[in-house]
């Protein structure tokens, strides 16, 4: 939490902060307010905005309570006292008033609201998807500057940092390649595929630091959510058909969530 991996991106380097509550080099000094603005906002307690290498536009969902569950979560890790390197951008992505242009255009408050319809395993999978694990900020494409294309929700991306894609994750497309809500959940929790592959790049460290540590579920959920085809209520899908090829894994195959 002081302070991860560089991400090399078309528009430069950016370099992720020291979240530890080290109060000089950390978030020791914020309050619980200042924390939630920055998370569901984007914005620093200086009221400089952050760059959206920081997913924050799919955090804006989250309730008060979340923000207070995550801050008191936050409070518990020691501190460490490491500066955060500055990112490496290039122009003019380098010139920070470019993010209200971004914002404006592209910052909404979105809502996830439940569906009385589905299943409450439906809708905690709903909630998952498109707000904590944010699995649209790999698994749909951006454009020029970066911004989420709304037209193409989950159905893969071709170009993340470092040259790695992320495949469709859409319902259509998971069912055509034999996904279940069994194996999927499997997969989230060991990497592990139905044909005995094991899956790599970002997605390896999505599961390893993020699903894998969801309950079993939460997995269920999040599986339930995406091989739920529009208009279907959730109640009555297959959970243990056999998958056999290795096309069936183009759907979780590089690129996290």
């Amino acid at each position: 939490m002081a302070g991860g991996a560089p991400l090399d991106t078309p528009f430069g380097r950016f370099v992720p902060p020291n979240l530890t509550p080290d109060p000089v080099h950390g978030i020791g000094d914020w309050t619980l307010d200042q924390f939630a603005v920055a998370v569901r906002q984007g914005v620093r307690p200086d009221g400089k905005a952050y760059y959206p290498a920081f997913t924050y536009e799919f955090y804006n969902q989250f309730t008060d309570q979340d923000m207070a569950d995550l801050w008191t979560a936050f409070r518990t890790v020691p501190p460490v006292s490491v500066p955060t390197a500055q990112h490496d951008l290039n122009f003019p992505f380098n010139l920070r008033w470019g993010l209200k242009l971004w914002r404006a255009r592209y910052m909404t408050q979105s809502e996830t609201t439940p569906v009385m319809a589905q299943s409450d395993a439906w809708n905690r999978g709903q909630q998952l998807v498109n707000k904590a694990t944010h699995c649209g900020a790999c698994h749909t494409k951006r454009g020029l500057f970066g911004g989420l294309d709304a037209n193409a929700k989950l159905e893969g991306n071709t170009n993340l940092p470092g040259g790695s894609k992320a495949p469709s994750i859409s319902t259509e497309d998971l069912l055509s390649r034999g996904w279940t809500v069994a194996n999927m959940a499997y997969a989230l929790r060991t990497g592990i595929t139905p044909d005995g592959d094991v899956l790599g790049g970002s997605m390896a460290e999505a599961i390893a630091q993020g699903t894998g540590m969801l309950t079993e579920g939460d997995r269920e959920a999040i599986a339930t959510y995406l091989l739920t085809p529009s208009g279907q209520i959730s109640v009555g899908l297959p959970t243990n058909a056999a998958v056999s090829s290795m096309d069936s894994m183009a759907g979780m195959e590089s690129g996290g969530n």
